[in-house]
Order: structure tokens, then sequence, then C-alpha cells
């Protein structure tokens, strides 16, 4: 990975940075510029794309992107685990690279699952009619060598995480994750 495409995901993602192991933080992006380059039906995206891909497709006309989705859960995440670590110390033991990281790379798999449609508007595409983003999320995190613990995050964050016990990290990030959706669901409610 070289230094300008880890920049380059910087500017999407600016708590990218806060990942202290530099390996990790390195794979994170690798992860995120082959989803780019690969995704919407092998097309690829473009920045500006990127920045204009709705929040989620379930939930109406809302005013909620993508990027600001995934830097919003970034940001909960760090408030959260500042919050239990300030009340439980160390009682609660959170990895902080592997939550950020999980937290960054969760829907990644969107740029897989989604395409656009010859209006340019953005749909769940063929691929994601097979594979939704937890999986092709994991599929890109593991070859990239992505730890198992931040693929576990990927894995689990949403229902199909329901199954299983979630890590402490998956805990945070699938609540912080859901306190954008429920609220991005309120605000595309038919008035």
């Amino acid at each position: 990975m070289t230094a300008t495409v880890t920049r380059e995901i910087e500017q999407l993602f600016p708590d990218l940075v806060s990942i202290g192991d530099a390996d990790l933080r390195d794979r994170v992006a690798a992860v995120w510029d082959e989803a780019i380059s690969t995704g919407c039906g092998g097309k690829g995206w473009s920045v500006a794309e990127l920045r204009a891909i709705p929040f989620t497709l379930l939930a109406g006309d809302i005013d909620l992107a993508f990027i600001e989705h995934l830097n919003s859960c970034v940001k909960q995440c760090i408030a959260i685990e500042k919050v239990l670590g300030d009340v439980f110390g160390d009682r609660v033991p959170i990895d902080h690279d592997h939550l950020i990281a999980g937290a960054l790379l969760a829907d990644v798999g969107k740029l897989l699952e989604y395409d656009k449609d010859a209006q340019g508007r953005v749909i769940k595409g063929s691929f994601g009619e097979m594979l939704r983003h937890p999986f092709s999320g994991v599929a890109l995190c593991y070859k990239h060598g992505i730890p198992p613990e931040v693929m576990h995050i990927v894995a689990t964050h949403s229902h199909e995480g329901e199954k299983v016990q979630r890590s402490i990290e998956s805990i945070i990030f699938h609540h912080a994750d859901f306190v954008d959706f429920d609220i991005a669901k309120f605000l595309g409610r038919p008035k």
C-alpha cells in the first residue's frame, strides 16, 4: 500500500489516523482502495460518487450520505469507548485499533453490493442480490490480511450477527450503526 493511497482514504475517513498500528491502518486503506476500484458492478466508484451514495437504500429519500454514516459510526465508537473507559476502567477491555478498523470496514462491502442504474441512481446490484455487504466485506478483508477480530466486526455488525456471540468491539459498533440506521428510518418515514 502506498502512502498516497492511505492519505486519499484518510481524506474520506479522518479517524483512520487514530489506528495506532501503521500496518493495520495501511491494510484498512488497501481494502477501501480495492472496494472503490472494483465496486459499482466492476466499474469502480469516483470520490464524488462515493460522497453521493445514500447512507442506506432502506429508509426512503433522506439527506444522509454513506461516507457521513461511516464517519458518524467511528466517532460514536470512539465516544462509547471513552465513556466505558471512564466509568469501568480496564474491566471492559476494548482494543481501540480493532474497534476503529472494524467501524471503518463494516460497510466496505456495500461498494460491491451497490451499483448504478441507467439513470445513475444507486441501487442494489446483481452482486448485492447474491451477497450482502457483511459477506463481501469479510472477503475483501481476508484478502488484505485484516485480523480475524476485525473481520468479526464486519461479519457480525448487521442482522447476520444475531446468531453469534459478538465481541465487545462488535457490540459497540453494532449499536452505533443502528443509532444511525434507526434515525435514518425515522427521517425517511412517510409524513
